[in-house]
């Protein structure tokens, strides 16, 4: 008879597994049917979708691929495969997050983009947003919030509606 386990999202799962663990990718789409976990994804689609579109097709007042690319390797000095990695993680992360499908990789990859942008811009200029234009650029209190967004969906997966949940299967 498989053994019950603790599954990341705290619910009990069973398998079939002699260490009494999940399966990595079983353990990658596990998630419960929680609200939360709906509205957290959909919140963070909705503020993340804008900035890779920017930086993928030049949409709300963006570069484009291209120029972003070549700000992030020879203005920033950013290896060309994390610059993508960034740029991957803002757009195809979002478009992953509205449907819930890979959601703790898609949230992994914008929360290692946020403490970036924090670490290597943000962080200087304090910690609120220039609301009023008033300081040379912007603080990180946006980024800590998407970041604690982010961290909340690899903790718990992707909830209600998600392609996860139905990769998954639900739990026993």
């Amino acid at each position: 008879m498989p053994a019950p386990v603790d599954s990341p999202t705290g619910s009990m799962d069973t398998v079939d597994k002699g260490a009494g663990r999940l399966s990595w990718p079983r353990a990658v789409v596990a998630t419960d049917n929680s609200l939360a976990g709906l509205v957290l994804r959909v919140t963070l689609e909705v503020v993340m979708f804008p900035h890779g579109a920017q930086k993928v097709f030049g949409w709300f007042g963006g570069h484009g691929f291209s120029a972003t690319m070549n700000s992030f390797t020879e203005n920033m000095g950013i290896p060309w495969v994390f610059a993508l990695l960034a740029i991957l993680a803002e757009s195809l992360g979002a478009v992953a997050l509205i449907v819930g499908f890979l959601t703790r990789v898609a949230a992994l990859g914008i929360g290692v983009v946020m403490v970036v942008a924090t670490v290597m811009i943000h962080w200087q200029n304090g910690f609120f947003m220039n609301w009023f234009g008033g300081k040379q650029g912007e603080g990180f209190e946006y980024h800590l919030l998407a970041l604690a967004i982010a961290v909340a969906l690899v903790i718990r997966g992707g909830g209600l509606w998600s392609v996860d949940r139905a990769l998954a299967g639900k739990p026993t």
